[in-house]
Order: structure tokens, then C-alpha cells, then sequence
């Protein structure tokens, strides 16, 4: 095995870093505080070309991997935690299924404005009462001729106050008209049309620049050529967008766990107590060496996982115990971070807290940790299912 990045690995990670370089904490903290999008971000890293970066090349894009997508991704959430992570995050691995599963035409049409950041993207998947139950979900989309009618609700949607578009999953089969609950969902990518759908954002503990939404959709019309591969296949093209997802959500994990240790570091060097800094005592030093460690081991399931899946192998089982290791790891560090800071953690011009308020997310999207074990109790186990 070699574990040294490649040399484009490497400029893209150099590259990367320099972008982000021009967005401060000052930056960051502001636009928390505003509840504002970051448009300037959004548009500086789509004019550098980072957008596409999953993206084949005919298409627009950069054609490299999740891979490569994890390691820009990780020095986003390091530069801007969550705020910085989600602006960008559905751009990156939200089309997966589209570039996999769409047709020639839906790739040539809708892929190239994706990667020039000429429109945002947001998910659809979850809904109020399905949860992470997807099979039951009541969203329908029935068939009218060269038409699909679409009517439910979705829940927690990031972006969908900027969003152009929709990954957008229904059911075009009833559950109980189907052999495998699996069966008979579809999976579109089509325009967020708001004279059908009412976008009504939710207020949450953190991330305040990037909104989470309530979608109601009501008799919105989507022509067939929106519809993903197959109909009635859409939750076997979902896992295709999945299983990145939850990569690059741990590869942000990663990068909000450092930004945190980072600044508890630089405090427990700098600041004196009794004479000495405060990092020559084991009960500050042992737990920033646990959360670094965490964060290091937490990585390279990170890039087992993003390997397996470049490589078309499967990775459900290392992309659920890199979400859930990343998340644990981060969680750790912005919780000592903010207890090296003492009583400073707690305030706002340290960032700290504001990391803390953001990790605590990751323990529950875009799989909470416990369903995270269910699946590994299952498919790596062999478990019962207990669900």
C-alpha cells in the first residue's frame, strides 16, 4: 500500500489551501452570524474550477474521484467548517447518480453548469415521517403522458433557498404493489420550480450561513427526460450518491476536528498558568493527543473508502465507519478544543464554540451514527436485522 498522495493530489490540496486562504475566520464568523450564503466563496471556488472536480472531463469537469474530492473537501471543512463544507458539498457528490446512472442526453445537458457553479443543487430525499426509513417514503410521482405529477414532502433540504435544481426521490410504485420495498422509487433531477414547491427553511443550532429547509410540493409537472436511468429504480441509483456522501462528509469531519485542534493548540502553547504553558500538563496534553490521534485514524478510512469506490468495489461497510469514526473524532476534538479554551471557548471571537456547534451535525446526517451501527452490525457482521 502507498500512502503518499499523488503529486495531483498534492497541487490540489496546495491549490486549494491558497483559494481558502482569502476567507478568514473573521469571514466565517460574520456570514454565521448574518445567516448569510456564502456567494463570493461559492463563485471563487467554481470559477477555479473546484466544483467539477468529480465530474468526467466530456462533461465539464476535472474527471478525478471522490478521492480527490475527500481531500479538498477536508481542507474546506479545516478553512471554514461546516459553513464553508455544506455551500459546496451537493455540487460535489450530489450528481454521482446522474453521472453513473443518467442518460447521455441529461449529462450533456445539466452537467457543465454544475461545474461552472452556474447553478446550485440541493437533495431530496428525507421526509418527515420516513426518516431514514427511505423505502416508506410518500412522495408520488405519477405518470401523465411525456409528464410525471409530483406531490409530498422533504425535510431537512440544504440549499434549497439557493437551488436551481432537485435530486428529487419519489414513489412511482406503492410500497405495497412492489416484491422488495426497494423497488419502485425514481429518482429525478429536475428544476426547483417554486410556483410548485414551498421552500420554508428550519432554524437549527449551527451552520447559519447554509440553509436547511421543509419542501411542500404540490402538482409539480417533470418532463420524463428528468428521470434518472430507470423508473422504479431510483434507490439502487440513491446508493450511488449515498456512499459519497457519507465519505465526504467524514473527510469534513476530519477537517472541522483539526481546525479545532489547531486553535486549542496554538492556546495550550500560548497561554500561562502557574508558570508554565498550560500544554505541559498531562490533563491539557493527553486528550489534544487522543483527538489528534482520533482524527488520523479517522482519515484513512476516509480514503480507504473514497479508493474503493473510485475503483467501482463496494464500500458501504468502510464509508458507514468512516461517517461514524470522523464523526465521533471531530465531536471529541471541538469538545476539548473548547475545554482547553476554559471560559474563551465559550465565546464567539474564538470560533471554537462555533465549531462545536457545527460537528455536533455530524453525528446525525446524513446518517445518524446509530443506524451507521445497524448497517455494520448487518452487512459486516452478519447480524439479524434489527430494524
Amino acid at each position: 500500500m502507498d500512502f503518499e498522495l499523488t503529486q495531483t493530489q498534492k497541487e490540489i490540496v496546495a491549490g486549494v489551501r491558497a483559494l481558502l486562504a482569502r476567507f478568514d475566520d473573521a469571514y466565517w464568523r460574520q456570514k454565521d452570524e448574518r445567516a448569510e450564503f456564502p456567494h463570493d466563496f461559492f463563485d471563487a471556488f467554481a470559477k477555479a474550477g473546484y466544483l467539477g472536480i468529480a465530474i468526467p472531463e466530456e462533461y465539464g469537469g476535472a474527471g478525478l474521484g471522490i478521492t480527490e474530492a475527500a481531500l479538498m473537501m477536508r481542507e474546506v471543512a479545516q478553512a471554514g467548517a461546516m459553513n464553508a463544507a455544506s455551500a459546496l458539498h451537493m455540487s460535489i457528490f450530489g450528481l454521482t447518480p446522474v453521472i453513473l446512472h443518467g442518460s447521455e442526453e441529461m449529462k450533456r445537458r445539466e452537467l457543465p453548469a454544475v461545474a461552472q457553479g452556474a447553478v446550485h443543487t440541493a437533495f431530496a430525499v428525507t421526509e418527515p415521517d420516513a426518516g431514514n426509513d427511505i423505502t416508506h417514503i410518500t412522495t408520488t410521482a405519477r405518470r401523465e403522458g411525456d409528464v410525471f405529477v409530483i406531490n409530498g414532502r422533504k425535510v431537512f433540504t440544504t440549499k434549497a433557498k439557493e437551488a436551481h435544481k432537485l435530486l428529487l426521490l419519489t414513489r412511482t410504485t406503492p410500497i405495497d404493489q412492489v416484491q422488495k420495498k426497494t423497488d419502485g422509487m425514481t429518482l429525478f433531477y429536475t428544476d426547483l420550480d417554486r410556483r410548485a414547491i414551498e421552500v420554508r427553511e428550519l432554524h437549527k443550532m449551527g451552520r447559519h450561513a447554509v440553509d436547511t429547509n421543509m419542501l411542500f410540493i404540490d402538482n409539480l409537472r417533470v418532463p420524463a427526460r428528468d428521470v434518472v436511468g430507470e423508473v422504479g429504480k431510483g434507490f439502487r441509483y440513491l446508493l450511488d450518491g449515498l456512499n459519497p456522501e457519507r465519505i465526504l462528509t467524514a473527510a469534513e469531519a476530519v477537517g472541522i476536528g483539526r481546525a479545532a485542534l489547531e486553535r486549542a493548540l496554538r492556546y495550550a502553547r500560548e497561554r500561562i498558568v502557574f508558570g508554565r504553558p498550560i500544554g505541559s500538563y498531562q490533563a491539557i496534553a493527553h486528550p489534544l493527543a487522543d483527538a489528534f490521534s482520533q482524527l488520523e485514524v479517522a482519515e484513512l478510512m476516509v480514503l480507504k473508502a473514497a479508493s474503493l469506490f473510485d475503483r467501482r468495489l463496494p464500500c458501504g461497510v468502510e464509508a458507514n465507519i468512516a461517517k461514524l469514526r470522523a464523526a465521533e473524532a471531530a465531536f471529541y476534538a471541538c469538545d476539548r478544543a473548547v475545554q482547553t479554551l476554559g471560559g474563551y471557548g465559550y465565546m464567539r471571537e474564538y470560533d471554537v464554540e462555533r465549531f462545536f456547534r457545527e460537528c455536533r451535525m455530524l453525528r446525525i446526517a446524513p446518517i445518524t451514527q446509530e443506524m451507521a451501527l445497524n448497517s455494520l452490525a448487518e452487512h459486516a457482521l452478519r447480524l439479524p436485522r434489527s430494524y
